[in-house]
Parts: structure tokens; sequence; C-alpha cells
């Protein structure tokens, strides 16, 4: 038998972890439970995310540039994605021209959006049932 493994928490890389961190908090509704320049904290109280510092990083250029795939992103369940979009260009982040699966034939709204967070990484939108 092995010992347990636990996930503790997930970790961008990033050129200015204190603003990154702010993005996501106020994004996520999560609070920041530390801070320093090297490296901060957000939670719910549940999960934990980390942004550390990486002199001169830059997030990959994918989806504009798709020889060069994605390194990491996040998934997050949104009861509205055109709202949550909005949310998230308002405090930084842009929409990228493509948007992987969209159909233009759906009468509905389609089951997710991408965004980029300021730093270019990117974040699924995913149309989830949250009541």
């Amino acid at each position: 038998m092995t010992a347990p493994i636990a996930l503790s928490c997930v970790t961008l890389d990033t050129a200015d972890p204190r603003g990154l961190a702010a993005f996501y908090s106020e994004l996520l509704d999560w609070r920041i439970v530390h801070a320093q320049d090297e490296y901060v904290l957000i939670t719910d109280g549940r999960s934990v995310l980390r942004f550390g510092l990486v002199e001169g990083h830059a997030a990959a250029p994918w989806p504009e540039d798709r020889d060069h795939p994605k390194r990491v992103h996040l998934d997050l369940e949104v009861a509205d994605i055109d709202q949550a979009s909005a949310r998230a260009v308002e405090l930084g982040a842009t929409v990228p021209t493509f948007q992987p699966g969209l159909n233009p034939d759906w009468e509905a709204q389609q089951p997710w959006a991408i965004v980029l967070d300021p730093e270019g990484h990117p974040i699924c939108l995913n149309l989830r049932d949250l009541d």
C-alpha cells in the first residue's frame, strides 16, 4: 500500500504574482491569505491557487498562435457565460478571436467560452447549473 497523496494547490507562473492574484481573487471572490513579492496565495477555504514569480514569464501565445499549444489553463464553472466573460474583461482579461468548438449553427448559447487572464493564461468558462 502506498502513502496517501493529496493535491495542496495549483501554482500559476507569473511575472506579477500580486497583480495576477488580485485578478483571480476578484474574479472568483476568493480571499488573499498570503502575499509577498515571490508568491501570493488565494483561497475559498477549500481550494488554493498560488501565483509564483518567474522573472520575464510570458504565457503561451495560444490561441492566436495555435502552432504553440497552451501549457496550462483553468476551467471555471459559471451560471452565465456572457456575464462571467464581461466580469473577467472588466477585471483585465481579454477575449481571443479563436473560440475552440464554436459552432455558428447552434441556436443556444455554446456551453463554454475562452478568456485570457491579464497575462494570457487561458480560462475556460463552462456553463453549469450552479444552483
